[in-house]
């Protein structure tokens, strides 16, 4: 991870005025190393699959290799060695090149999570409350359409000759002001000039942005419970091998206790 962490780094100053030759022998070294680790990486997993039945022998591997993060790191791998092969014959094109893979190397980041532990736990949340979540976003954009249409009709008479200053000429550049409001993004290049657009626009964004917000709200609060089940799960987990313990050491106090008759629980077939 540290080493993907500096050699996006690296890419990244190599894209600053100024800083494009100092960065780009250090970004060199950096991919022949990750080269040489995700390369030695990939073939032992690829190898070491077929300890898992469904990838055993050459066709199981195979199909291991299909699988979307193998595809990924076989795409990262061969373009650092193109990047590599371009590279070392320290031309202009070469510096060109090595920013050229700044999303490769945006999807190596991907290898901190291999697993999908984290899409799961997300994907898991966002089933949960899909019905919240799907009321949600229904009344949002009912809101995001209704204002931008309201919007646009009390600033349309504004462009033929009342205000030659007004921007909302479409209802697409009505429905461009509503994305950018109800998301509080709020760029400011379309906006309300006549009072009575001011006045639909106030009343339908205080509305629309607080049913926007709440989805927020919803994933927080699933991610919240969430993270607290599986905390309770990992403690009773903990607590099963010492409970297992106690029970396994009292029955042995009780069978070898002078005096007691006890017999197996089980029968050898």
């Amino acid at each position: 991870f540290m080493m993907v962490l500096v050699c996006l780094i690296f890419s990244v100053l190599s894209t600053i005025e100024g800083q494009e030759r100092p960065t780009v022998k250090p970004l060199l070294i950096m991919e022949a190393i990750l080269v040489v680790v995700f390369t030695i990486e990939y073939f032992v997993r690829l190898w070491s699959a077929g300890s898992i039945g469904k990838y055993q022998g050459c066709y199981g591997r195979l199909r291991f290799a299909r699988k979307p993060i193998c595809v990924i790191d076989l795409m990262v791998v061969s373009a650092s060695v193109i990047i590599l092969l371009v590279g070392s014959n320290g031309n202009i094109f070469a510096a060109s090149a090595i920013r050229g893979i700044r999303f490769l190397q945006i999807l190596r980041m991907l290898h901190v999570d291999r697993q999908g532990g984290t899409w799961r736990l997300l994907g898991h949340v966002v089933y949960i409350h899909r019905q919240e979540l799907i009321t949600t976003l229904y009344i949002g954009f009912l809101a995001l359409i209704f204002s931008s249409y309201f919007v646009y009709l009390a600033e349309k008479p504004s462009i033929d000759g009342t205000s030659p200053n007004g921007k909302f000429r479409s209802y697409a550049d009505a429905l461009w002001w509503g994305v950018v409001t109800v998301t509080t993004i709020g760029y400011g290049d379309h906006v309300p000039i006549t009072w009575l657009g001011k006045v639909i626009a106030s009343c339908f964004s205080i509305f629309a942005i607080s049913f926007f917000a709440l989805p927020a709200g919803i994933l927080g609060s699933g991610f919240a419970l969430k993270v607290q089940q599986k905390q309770r799960q990992k403690q009773f987990n903990r607590q099963i091998p010492a409970a297992a313990a106690l029970i396994q050491a009292t029955w042995r106090c009780y069978a070898t206790t002078v005096g007691t008759s006890c017999s197996g629980t089980w029968r050898l077939f």
